[in-house]
């Protein structure tokens, strides 16, 4: 039921963090694994990790065409697309009044933008298969507020929404869409918030049930299930990956 051999899944980010712990969960299940990112040295390690059955493709996925041509480049190598895994993105920090258009474009076309490009070309490929699966990061900005995070929380909302459209739109192609809302993890980007926030830790771990930061391991299980036959079943929805902070009274 969990099985992934054979599979062909598409993980943007997937270089390091969240991404990279998905990324394993995928590959450990059976599935091959390519890596999209920016940075070409951390593709190359990722890749050594993740095994045989694992590839890379440098790209920036806010620059215009280049999701049709990572997608391309997948099937070309892969012969096909059966999950793909829209990761990828960044923050800037900012009170809502000091956001420039400048940042504001760039945090919606890395988290948001690069999700729907990717998903409407991969969508010919997991519809053949008639078993496609497409999981998107949301985040805990999905459903709260932060005051340095306008526009991270407008895109991460707007995933969420996305894929409740896709879910609607594709499911009659056998195609299932659904986001994963990741807690404070452990991770490049949380690294800046905590600089930039000292009593961070100490507002995470007294929020959170399990009195941890999440890891990137963390998040190889989630991906595994939402890919495989087990979750067929299951479409639209937003899964936190929080530790208990989403129901922490």
């Amino acid at each position: 039921m969990f099985d992934l051999s054979g599979r062909v899944a598409v993980v943007t980010g997937g270089n390091g963090g969240i991404g990279l712990g998905m990324a394993r969960g995928l590959a450990a299940s059976g599935a091959w694994v390519a890596v999209v990112g920016r940075n070409a040295e951390k593709n190359k390690a990722a890749v050594a990790e993740l095994g045989e059955d694992a590839f890379a493709i440098q790209a920036d996925l806010t620059e215009a065409g280049a999701a049709d041509r990572v997608i391309a480049q997948v099937v070309e190598q892969a012969g096909g697309i059966d999950i793909l895994v829209n990761n990828a993105g960044t923050n800037i920090r900012r009170l809502p009044q000091d956001v420039t258009d400048e940042e504001w474009h760039a945090v919606i076309d890395a988290n948001l933008t690069s999700a729907m490009r990717m998903s409407r070309a991969a969508y010919p490929h997991l519809k053949a298969n008639g078993r496609g699966r497409v999981i998107s990061i949301g985040s805990m900005m999905s459903i709260f507020g932060l005051p340095l995070s306008p526009a991270y929380g407008a895109s991460k909302g707007g995933i969420v929404q996305y894929m409740r459209s896709l879910a609607v739109a594709w499911g009659p192609d056998g195609i299932t869409a659904n986001a994963i809302l990741p807690g404070w993890i452990e991770t490049e980007l949380t690294a800046g918030a905590k600089r930039d926030m000292p009593e961070l830790n100490d507002r995470v771990l007294s929020r959170t049930p399990q009195k941890r930061w999440g890891l990137p391991a963390d998040f190889a299980g989630i991906a595994a299930f939402l890919a495989s036959d087990a979750s067929a079943f299951i479409t639209g929805t937003a899964i936190p990956v929080d530790g208990g902070l989403s129901v922490h009274g």
